[in-house]
């Protein structure tokens, strides 16, 4: 009789245990991929201060940025755009701002902004790129900004979502010429989006700037930086969490895999101080790249501050790299 209750005790305990492991679990992938949930946790605010205090605060970045973004906002005052919308396969609306150029292109750019992001954050890139005679398109991605979703993708459903984009794209323009140019997660979307079978032929170039290899290990590094957990095996854990609840697994969200497979070339860009993507996950990317390749480590330049480091310099090497694949 002892030993039965002994068991029933161990087996209550395992009980709890398990559920309780459950609620963590579920409790880090919303945190840490559900905007709504995010916000009631203050997360948001958590993330851009942290992010804020591990970027380089030197004064030529705060006065190219100020610069920058007083030039953008010039550009916005008179720059013609429209507000744009498509439908996903699972239901939400997604939504982008178009902006065209002031003579007519087959030249397009899809612009991608970074985790927990929005569309907005990469008008600064619009303007140069409208400067150049592209299309420009820039979408909040999918559970980001005006758009609608479940979870945030980490470029794995955003790499579906960006198909929606680029039909648009081809149904205003049917020889587009398409260049793809993202940043932190919008980066690694780019490199899902031409690592597949399904990869448009009109897609000719992509800008990397400061992508990660694969969500996995980025869910990891997080889940130990963010909430002081090793990542084995609440990552795993996350993973299948994740499958169940949003359809999708981490590991499917790798750059790494995409550009073994990819043929478009591409320019991969880093700033050396980068304390929330290491740039050695660019490097990484660069030598496993299959397609035509470039690199550009901009020295002093922290996580998306690579266009603010030297300007000059970033859009230079963009254009002449662009020069050589796009008509």
């Amino acid at each position: 009789m002892r030993k039965k209750k002994v068991i029933k005790a161990i087996l209550i305990i395992l009980l709890i245990f398990f559920i309780v492991y459950v609620i963590l679990i579920y409790f880090l992938v919303s945190a840490c991929l559900v905007p709504s949930f995010m916000d009631r946790l203050n997360a948001f605010e958590d993330i851009t201060r942290k992010c804020y205090s591990e970027q380089v605060q030197t004064m030529d970045i705060k006065e190219n940025r100020s610069k920058l973004l007083t030039d953008t906002a010039r550009w916005l005052e008179t720059a013609e755009r429209q507000k744009l919308s498509v439908q996903t396969g699972d239901g939400y609306t997604l939504v982008a701002a178009e902006f065209a150029p002031l003579q007519e292109s087959d030249k397009w750019v899809l612009l991608l902004h970074g985790y927990t992001g929005w569309k907005e954050e990469m008008y600064q890139f619009a303007y140069w790129y409208y400067e150049q005679g592209f299309h420009v398109l820039v979408p909040d991605l999918r559970c980001q900004g005006e758009s609608e979703g479940d979870f945030i993708g980490m470029g794995w459903t955003d790499h579906y979502d960006g198909q929606l984009w680029i039909d648009y794209i081809l149904a205003c323009t049917p020889d587009a010429q398409i260049v793809l140019h993202g940043q932190s997660m919008g980066a690694a979307t780019a490199l899902i989006m031409t690592g597949g079978e399904n990869s448009s032929d009109h897609i000719v170039a992509v800008v990397s700037d400061s992508a990660y290899t694969d969500a996995y290990s980025m869910f990891g590094d997080k889940i130990t930086e963010w909430f002081y957990l090793p990542a084995f095996p609440f990552v795993d854990s996350a993973c299948l969490m994740l499958r169940l609840r949003g359809g999708y697994d981490l590991r499917d969200a790798s750059a790494l895999r995409a550009v073994e497979q990819s043929t478009v070339p591409t320019l991969f860009i880093h700033g050396d101080e980068d304390q929330m993507i290491d740039v050695e996950m660019s490097r990484e990317l660069y030598e496993a790249a299959s397609c035509r390749k470039e690199m550009f480590i901009v020295e002093g330049a922290g996580h998306g501050q690579t266009q603010e480091k030297d300007p000059q310099a970033y859009y230079g090497t963009i254009e002449d790299f662009l020069s050589k694949h796009v008509r």
